[in-house]
């Protein structure tokens, strides 16, 4: 079913973001701010909980695990404080969706985060954001500010008895603090590294206390599914992937930027929002989520962007950060460049991830130099083979999943860099003088005869 042909769809993260200082508390609270704090705290932490597990509300950070069943993972009496922590730390090429979300409508993280503590009997949040993004910390700030005066953040929130208080953390610009349990150990002043698991942070996180790491996103739904109802948010989106999604749009569109759509929707789509492809120029390859989800080609137009069909098709939903590329862009070299990403940000930690993706790196800067062997594309799947499923965390998965699938769908273009370094075209190129007793004529050159 085509675009024009669906219900259009009424902005729900969105819907604040065009109105005038739409970060500010006054202009939230005219647009139903706070409103689903209010219901929240009148009910029961369980019953918060099995709303959200009854939406069906699945992580926006890019694993896609069901939020409610998360939640439910923190102990219920613990003597140890239970910690709520957002992970703001958005560094993966293409990846645009919670800078805009906190620059925009600061106060509906705020507000998610207020029910989700609240759910989990937490009364310390902290909000993780990645130091570059200096702009949107401000906005945060000033909207937890705004919020504790106006008697939603702090001591006895509306008369309810419940308590929270936010911090906004400033990371330091590393990729790998997007990873959870890196995050964590960031936080608590270390360096930042993945954690093994088990304990998982819900029995061992933060302080070694009881922990839940959300997306922005994530949260930023919460207050309209209090709001809304489960069976309002399941109405949007397909049946195992419901609910609205902003999707990042970059690269050869007329109109990149941030689309809101349910979850499901294509490609095709996508690109009608934008007004196709810019300038005319067909479509070659894409990301559905980020430079850490293998390729799509023009043959996936019609994928639907859910959890679901992303994977059924052979990639991942990943953070719907759609990077899209037209003809005159060379596979080999956007892979090389994702590539080398992954080789700055590795933490070191593990060796097939430290080593591997240096080797990676390398052998992919001499082929796109155009000194490159037919072999290295058998080396590439080698190493790559030697990191998926064996680093310590996803960053390894990450590096290795754009170079499989470029080879997969465009073997070609690698195969047409190694093409001057072959041995047959070595030799050619060589003209060897004929030997003794041949036909001395038909070895010269064509044109050589007097």
């Amino acid at each position: 079913m085509s675009t024009s042909e669906k219900a259009p769809l009424t902005p729900v993260l969105t819907k604040r973001w065009l109105s005038p200082q739409s970060w500010r508390l006054e202009t939230y609270e005219k647009l139903e701010g706070y409103t689903a704090v209010r219901k929240a705290l009148s009910a029961s932490p369980e019953q918060v909980i099995q709303m959200v597990k009854d939406a069906g509300l699945r992580g926006r950070g890019g694993a896609g695990f069901p939020a409610g069943v998360k939640w439910g993972f923190m102990p219920k009496n613990d003597d140890k404080p239970h910690y709520l922590v957002i992970n703001a730390d958005e560094g993966e090429p293409g990846t645009c969706k919670d800078i805009p979300l906190m620059m925009a409508d600061p106060h509906a993280l705020i507000e998610g985060c207020i029910i989700a503590a609240y759910a989990m009997r937490s009364h310390h949040c902290f909000i993780y954001v990645r130091g570059e993004a200096l702009h949107p910390m401000r906005r945060l700030y000033a909207a937890v500010r705004e919020a504790k005066q106006a008697g939603f953040l702090g001591h006895d929130i509306l008369g309810s008895g419940f308590d929270l208080e936010i911090t906004v953390h400033a990371g330091a610009g590393a990729y790998i603090c997007g990873e959870e349990t890196a995050l964590l150990d960031s936080l608590e002043g270390r360096r930042g590294q993945p954690r093994l698991k088990p304990p998982f942070p819900a029995a061992s996180g933060l302080y070694a206390a009881p922990t839940t790491v959300n997306n922005v996103e994530t949260i930023a739904t919460v207050p309209s599914i209090v709001n809304g109802g489960s069976e309002w948010f399941r109405a949007m989106g397909s049946e195992k992937s419901p609910g609205p999604k902003i999707y990042s749009v970059s690269g050869h569109v007329e109109r990149p930027g941030q689309y809101e759509a349910p979850l499901g929707t294509t490609l095709r789509e996508l690109l009608e929002m934008c007004g196709g492809m810019k300038d005319g120029v067909p479509l070659k390859f894409w990301t559905p989520g980020g430079s850490s989800t293998p390729l799509f080609t023009a043959d996936h137009l019609d994928v639907p962007l859910d959890f679901e069909g992303a994977a059924e098709a052979g990639s991942m939903l990943g953070t719907t950060a759609v990077q899209v590329f037209n003809e005159t862009v060379s596979v080999p070299w956007a892979v090389m460049k994702w590539t080398q990403f992954y080789e700055h940000e590795s933490c070191g930690k593990c060796t097939p991830c430290r080593e591997g993706t240096f080797w990676l790196a390398q052998v992919l800067e001499r082929m796109v130099d155009g000194r490159g062997s037919e072999q290295d594309i058998d080396t590439l799947l080698d190493v790559c083979d030697n990191i998926g499923g064996r680093s310590f965390c996803a960053l390894g998965d990450a590096a290795v999943s754009p170079i499989q699938s470029g080879i997969k769908y465009f073997r070609d273009e690698f195969l047409a860099l190694c093409e001057s370094n072959r041995p047959e075209a070595a030799g050619a190129a060589e003209s060897p003088e004929p030997a003794q007793g041949s036909d001395s004529q038909a070895a010269q050159p064509v044109g050589a005869q007097a």
